[in-house]
């Protein structure tokens, strides 16, 4: 592959987890309407139904979809779910480990099982995500890419969500490591964002002041963390980069 052009995503298949939701539905529709067919992933049952509408509408751009439920916290589960991509598409391009679990709790308050949890959302099923994501890349001639869905939290401590933090920053050398072993064949990314979707905990009036005191002036968009792996998955020559999306909220 030449270095320097971009990689043409039309008719090549991602599978985007935590997809049914928030900013990775955003992912998974801008994927679709770079013309690439899109698996759809969900664990929560509940999220069902947004699975759903989120498939219709990366159908209706005229790309093929799949919607497959998968609880990330079990290995077998995972193993199952790329056994699943690889029958159905037999081939697999792009994988942007977007689920994650986002628990406010002190670390002295934690029990161990709070603990294993977060990391095994966080970090065990990106780590076995991207192992069984890559066998497939590997096997075909094409390669593929590996997205991962950090935190500014990675660099900057929060005090409410630490093993949040933990999780996100060795997330970050986790996909160093992966962009170091797997070379150019299957290139290894993250983006880190920063304020693009507000929560039930901010209000509007809380939510533009802190838009406000950010470098460029307001806070950001779910596309902008879309836009950015769309990027990423389409340069040949970026690997082991993590990219903030974060309107400059790390200079603060």
């Amino acid at each position: 592959m030449t270095t320097g052009t971009p990689i043409d995503l039309r008719g090549k298949v991602a599978l985007v987890t935590g997809s049914a939701r928030r900013v990775g539905r955003h992912i998974a529709l801008k994927l679709a309407a770079r013309g690439m067919h899109v698996v759809v992933h969900y664990g929560n049952p509940s999220s069902a139904p947004d699975a759903q509408s989120a498939a219709d509408a990366i159908a209706a751009q005229g790309v093929q979809t799949r919607i497959v439920r998968a609880d990330l916290g079990d290995p077998e589960q995972i193993a199952a779910l790329f056994a699943e991509v690889q029958a159905h598409f037999g081939q697999l391009d792009l994988l942007v480990n977007n689920a994650a679990i986002f628990p406010r709790q002190r670390l002295m308050d934690a029990s161990l099982a709070d603990w294993q949890n977060a990391l095994a959302i966080n970090l065990t099923a990106p780590f076995l995500c991207s192992q069984a994501a890559a066998r497939l890349m590997l096997a075909q001639a094409s390669g593929g890419a590996i997205v991962n869905i950090a935190d500014l939290s990675a660099f900057r401590h929060w005090r409410e969500y630490p093993y949040h933090g933990v999780s996100k920053a060795a997330l970050v050398k986790l996909t160093e490591a992966f962009a170091l072993e797997l070379g150019g064949k299957v290139r290894v990314n993250a983006v880190a964002p920063g304020p693009v979707l507000r929560d039930e905990g901010n209000s509007p009036e809380a939510w533009q002041r802190i838009g406000e005191r950010l470098p460029v002036g307001s806070t950001g968009q779910p596309d902008d963390v879309a836009e950015a792996v769309v990027f990423l998955a389409s340069q040949p020559f970026i690997t082991g980069v993590t990219l903030r999306v974060d309107g400059g909220e790390y200079l603060l």
